[in-house]
Order: structure tokens, then C-alpha cells, then sequence
């Protein structure tokens, strides 16, 4: 039996990377998810525990039409939703002074705005569960910096305290909500960095482990926080980093 049998889950940005591995590990483990994407490359996980959804997060309309898609998936109105991971996010790289309103706004929205949107819709559905589980997809970069972050920065420890705020509303509801803090990790977002062997040579360098993450890393914690076992963790930002901040 796997730690998440009987349990339905919505993980976001499930195309590639960090939201790919955890649709799987979660499907692997026992639970049924809906993966949500923009890439159409989606519905390449679809199967017995999969159902794809090709959806652009970035619009208000965005929500219902993912709570609709996850409640077909449960296929009862009496069975609540267990796990919402919000994962989708894009990069920026802009010095402060030569980032665009456009920019800004866009960063924001996908990062911040969209997982604020999703969990609010979702949070009804999540009361249904007996112990419902939001988990943010946040970065190091939200308590750290680095030059041209300044949107991303901003959005992702807009996550943090959205997380640390939801959990203390939620914790009524036994629903718990944490975020994860990825270090480098080889993800679709990073592998056009990661291709030159002298960049992921210096970022391996960084992590006290000597390595790279891979994006199976964040979805093992991800997996132990949608669990039974993570029952007690709430509110928390999780470093994921392989000893990377421990050097700065």
C-alpha cells in the first residue's frame, strides 16, 4: 500500500520537472491526480491515476475551471479534495531599474497571484478531507537574492507568508499548508543553465553535497507533506537546498 491511497490531489506545472516528478511519486504512492499545465505536452501523463488538464493559470478563469476538472476526477460531491500542490512558476532576470510594469505583472501573477486564486478556490473541496494538505512551491531566492531576481524574489517570498497566513486560518479545518524552498535544481526552467558544465559545475560546487538537485529531490518532500506522516507540520518553509544556504 502507498502513503497516499485514496487520496486525490491537483499538482500544477505537471508538464516537466519538479510538478512532473511529484505527479508521478503522488500517482506512484496511491493517489489520483489531476495534472495541470499550460505546455500541452500534459496529456502525456495521462493514465490510470493521472487525468491531464492543459490550462493557463494565469487567468481568473483559471480556478473553476480546475476544481471542475478535479471534481469530475473524484466523481462525488460527498469526497473532498486531499492535495493541492501549487508548482507552475516562471523565471525572470531583470535589474531592478530595466524591469518592465509588464514584467513585473507577469511574474507576479503566475507565481503569486495564480497559487492565491487556486487555493482560495480550492479551500471548500479541501474542508471535505479529512486532513487536506496545501503545499507551496517556493524558492531559496525567497529569503536569499541575486542579481535580476528582484519580480522573482518578491513573488516567491509572497509565497512564504501566504503560506505561513493560510496555515494559521486552516489549521481549524486540519488543513495543513507548507512550502518547499528548492536550491538548484535541474528543472526545465534551469536547463538552459545547467547545459554549460562550467554553470552546474559552480552551483553543484555550492551544495554541501557536491551535487546537483533533481527534481525527484523536492518530490520526495513533497509526497511526505501530503501525507499522513507530515499530520503535525504546518506553516513551515522547508529548505530543499542540499546544504546550499548554509555556505552563504
Amino acid at each position: 500500500m502507498g502513503q497516499l491511497d485514496g487520496k486525490y490531489a491537483i499538482v500544477t506545472g505537471a508538464a516537466s520537472g519538479i510538478g512532473k516528478a511529484s505527479a508521478l511519486l503522488f500517482a506512484a504512492q496511491g493517489a489520483r491526480v489531476l495534472a495541470v499545465d499550460i505546455n500541452p505536452a500534459i496529456a502525456e501523463l495521462n493514465g490510470d491515476q493521472i487525468t491531464s488538464l492543459n490550462c493557463d493559470l494565469s487567468t481568473k478563469e483559471a480556478p473553476e475551471q480546475v476544481l471542475t476538472s478535479a471534481r469530475d476526477m473524484i466523481g462525488s460531491q460527498d469526497q473532498g479534495l486531499d492535495i493541492l500542490m501549487n508548482n507552475a512558476g516562471v523565471g525572470s532576470n531583470a535589474p531592478a531599474d530595466q524591469l518592465s510594469n509588464e514584467e513585473w505583472d507577469r511574474v507576479l501573477n503566475i507565481n503569486l497571484s495564480a497559487p492565491f486564486r487556486l487555493a482560495q478556490r480550492a479551500i471548500p473541496d479541501l474542508r471535505k478531507s479529512e486532513a487536506g494538505r496545501i503545499i507551496n512551491v517556493a524558492s531559496v531566492m525567497a529569503t536569499h537574492t541575486d542579481y535580476g531576481l528582484a519580480a522573482y524574489c518578491a513573488a516567491k517570498a509572497g509565497i512564504t507568508g501566504f503560506t505561513r497566513n493560510l496555515a494559521l486560518e486552516l489549521g481549524r479545518d486540519n488543513i495543513t499548508v507548507n512550502a518547499i524552498l528548492p536550491g538548484a535544481i535541474h528543472t526545465g526552467m534551469t536547463d538552459a543553465s545547467f547545459q554549460n558544465e562550467d554553470i552546474a559545475a559552480i552551483w553543484a560546487k555550492k551544495s554541501v553535497l557536491r551535487r546537483l538537485g533533481q527534481p525527484e529531490d523536492i518530490a520526495k518532500v513533497a509526497a511526505f507533506l501530503a501525507s499522513d506522516a507530515s499530520g503535525f507540520v504546518t506553516g513551515q518553509s522547508i529548505n530543499v537546498d542540499g546544504g546550499l544556504l548554509l555556505r552563504t
